[in-house]
């Protein structure tokens, strides 16, 4: 499996517009990608302007054909302006 952890620092004031984008990009995720199968959106009371990623593929490839959708490419588009700073950061399962 390969784990993809994202965590958004949204610009002031841009979380309402934000979430429903991410939410409809998770749930076209899960119902379209045969390989993603796993992909929470958590938010942190104390720190609103904050938004996590938990996603779970089934290896680099099926992330790189996330990336490459294009539901992706349109959310990635409209929310560019929405965010301060991204962290990506990716995990490589080594034994179950």
């Amino acid at each position: 499996m390969y784990a993809v952890c994202v965590t958004f620092q949204l610009h002031q004031d841009s979380l309402a517009a934000f979430m429903p984008l991410m939410l409809r990009n998770a749930q076209t995720s899960l119902k379209d990608e045969v390989g993603c199968h796993r992909f929470d959106v958590l938010t942190n009371k104390d720190a609103s302007d904050r938004v996590f990623l938990y996603e779970l593929y089934t290896d680099r490839a099926a992330f790189d054909t996330h990336l490459a959708g294009d539901h992706f490419k349109t959310f990635d588009a409209a929310v560019a302006p929405m965010i301060a700073h991204k962290d990506i950061q990716t995990w490589d399962q080594v034994a179950q």
